[in-house]
Protein backbone atom coordinates (compact mmCIF):
# COMPACT_ATOMS: atom_id res chain seq x y z
CA UNK A 1 0.00 0.00 0.00
CA UNK A 2 2.92 2.18 0.78
CA UNK A 3 4.40 1.86 -2.61
CA UNK A 4 1.48 2.59 -4.38
CA UNK A 5 0.94 5.44 -2.67
CA UNK A 6 4.12 7.10 -2.91
CA UNK A 7 4.08 5.74 -7.19
CA UNK A 8 0.93 8.03 -7.24
CA UNK A 9 2.70 11.01 -5.05
CA UNK A 10 5.69 10.64 -7.72
CA UNK A 11 2.84 10.50 -10.61
CA UNK A 12 1.12 13.57 -9.17
CA UNK A 13 4.24 15.74 -8.85
CA UNK A 14 5.21 14.38 -12.60
CA UNK A 15 2.23 15.58 -14.38
CA UNK A 16 2.07 18.58 -12.23
CA UNK A 17 5.60 20.10 -13.31
CA UNK A 18 5.66 18.65 -16.76
CA UNK A 19 3.76 21.35 -18.19
CA UNK A 20 5.72 24.23 -16.85
CA UNK A 21 8.96 22.57 -17.22
CA UNK A 22 7.63 22.20 -21.05
CA UNK A 23 6.23 25.48 -21.34
CA UNK A 24 8.83 27.44 -20.75
CA UNK A 25 10.84 26.30 -23.92
CA UNK A 26 7.88 27.47 -26.46
CA UNK A 27 8.48 30.62 -28.45
CA UNK A 28 5.44 32.48 -30.14
CA UNK A 29 7.23 34.35 -32.97
CA UNK A 30 5.77 37.02 -34.71
CA UNK A 31 7.20 38.59 -38.07
CA UNK A 32 6.75 40.44 -40.62
CA UNK A 33 5.14 38.52 -43.72
CA UNK A 34 8.50 38.74 -46.36
CA UNK A 35 10.55 38.51 -43.78
CA UNK A 36 13.37 35.71 -44.30
CA UNK A 37 16.05 36.52 -41.33
CA UNK A 38 13.35 35.95 -39.00
CA UNK A 39 12.70 32.57 -40.13
CA UNK A 40 16.54 31.76 -39.75
CA UNK A 41 15.84 33.25 -36.02
CA UNK A 42 13.18 30.41 -35.53
CA UNK A 43 15.63 27.82 -36.90
CA UNK A 44 18.23 28.99 -34.11
CA UNK A 45 15.98 29.04 -31.27
CA UNK A 46 14.57 25.45 -32.56
CA UNK A 47 18.25 24.53 -32.92
CA UNK A 48 18.68 25.40 -29.51
CA UNK A 49 16.06 23.38 -27.72
CA UNK A 50 13.09 25.78 -28.55
CA UNK A 51 9.44 25.24 -29.91
CA UNK A 52 8.78 28.12 -32.19
CA UNK A 53 5.75 28.93 -33.43
CA UNK A 54 5.58 31.62 -36.20
CA UNK A 55 3.37 33.62 -37.12
CA UNK A 56 3.30 36.15 -40.10
CA UNK A 57 1.39 39.49 -39.33
CA UNK A 58 1.81 43.26 -40.99
CA UNK A 59 0.64 44.76 -37.21
CA UNK A 60 4.43 43.96 -35.59
CA UNK A 61 5.51 47.56 -35.61
CA UNK A 62 2.02 47.84 -33.10
CA UNK A 63 2.57 44.91 -31.47
CA UNK A 64 5.73 45.32 -30.48
CA UNK A 65 4.65 49.33 -29.01
CA UNK A 66 2.02 47.19 -26.82
CA UNK A 67 5.06 45.41 -25.37
CA UNK A 68 6.38 48.86 -24.66
CA UNK A 69 9.21 48.96 -26.83
CA UNK A 70 9.31 52.49 -28.67
CA UNK A 71 9.75 52.18 -32.35
CA UNK A 72 13.78 53.18 -32.16
CA UNK A 73 14.38 49.87 -29.89
CA UNK A 74 12.11 47.28 -32.03
CA UNK A 75 13.90 44.49 -33.39
CA UNK A 76 12.76 43.22 -36.77
CA UNK A 77 10.51 40.33 -35.08
CA UNK A 78 8.56 40.10 -31.42
CA UNK A 79 8.71 36.69 -29.42
CA UNK A 80 6.94 36.00 -26.54
CA UNK A 81 8.54 32.93 -23.84
CA UNK A 82 7.11 32.29 -20.80
CA UNK A 83 6.08 35.48 -20.20
CA UNK A 84 8.64 37.68 -21.50
CA UNK A 85 8.71 39.50 -24.78
CA UNK A 86 12.12 38.95 -26.88
CA UNK A 87 12.27 41.24 -29.61
CA UNK A 88 14.79 41.13 -32.52
CA UNK A 89 17.91 38.68 -32.81
CA UNK A 90 18.68 38.24 -29.41
CA UNK A 91 21.44 35.40 -28.85
CA UNK A 92 20.06 31.81 -27.26
CA UNK A 93 22.37 32.74 -24.24
CA UNK A 94 20.21 35.80 -23.27
CA UNK A 95 17.06 34.39 -23.65
CA UNK A 96 18.70 31.43 -21.27
CA UNK A 97 19.98 34.26 -18.94
CA UNK A 98 16.57 35.93 -19.14
CA UNK A 99 14.49 32.21 -18.01
CA UNK A 100 16.88 31.84 -15.34
CA UNK A 101 16.99 34.61 -13.57
CA UNK A 102 13.46 35.62 -14.08
CA UNK A 103 13.91 39.05 -13.47
CA UNK A 104 10.87 42.01 -12.88
CA UNK A 105 11.09 43.18 -16.58
CA UNK A 106 8.71 42.88 -19.26
CA UNK A 107 11.75 41.54 -21.47
CA UNK A 108 14.65 42.31 -23.58
CA UNK A 109 15.29 44.06 -27.17
CA UNK A 110 18.31 43.85 -29.52
CA UNK A 111 16.79 46.71 -31.84
CA UNK A 112 17.71 46.90 -35.50
CA UNK A 113 18.94 43.77 -37.52
CA UNK A 114 22.79 43.63 -36.40
CA UNK A 115 24.88 41.73 -38.96
CA UNK A 116 26.04 38.53 -37.65
CA UNK A 117 23.20 38.52 -35.12
CA UNK A 118 21.55 35.01 -35.07
CA UNK A 119 19.58 34.62 -38.21
CA UNK A 120 21.38 37.27 -39.26
CA UNK A 121 24.22 37.10 -42.14
CA UNK A 122 27.36 38.73 -42.15
CA UNK A 123 29.79 39.44 -39.62
CA UNK A 124 29.61 40.92 -36.27
CA UNK A 125 31.10 44.30 -36.19
CA UNK A 126 30.84 45.07 -32.26
CA UNK A 127 29.18 43.18 -29.32
CA UNK A 128 25.37 43.11 -29.12
CA UNK A 129 23.60 44.95 -26.45
CA UNK A 130 20.19 43.61 -25.39
CA UNK A 131 18.21 46.18 -23.52
CA UNK A 132 15.73 45.36 -20.86
CA UNK A 133 12.22 46.29 -21.24
CA UNK A 134 10.59 47.69 -18.47
CA UNK A 135 7.04 47.97 -16.91
CA UNK A 136 7.89 51.89 -17.86
CA UNK A 137 9.61 51.49 -21.11
CA UNK A 138 13.14 50.40 -23.01
CA UNK A 139 15.82 50.82 -20.09
CA UNK A 140 19.06 50.08 -19.68
CA UNK A 141 21.60 47.14 -20.80
CA UNK A 142 20.41 43.63 -19.70
CA UNK A 143 23.06 41.91 -21.61
CA UNK A 144 26.29 42.34 -23.42
CA UNK A 145 27.67 39.67 -25.85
Amino acid sequence: MRTILKTLVLASFVWGVAPALAGEKDVMLYKNPQCDCCEGYADYLRENGFKVTVKATHELAEMSREAGIADEFQGCHLSFVDGYVVSGHVPVSTVEKLLTERPDIKGVTLPGMPMGSPGMSGTREAPFEMLEITKSGVGGVYARE
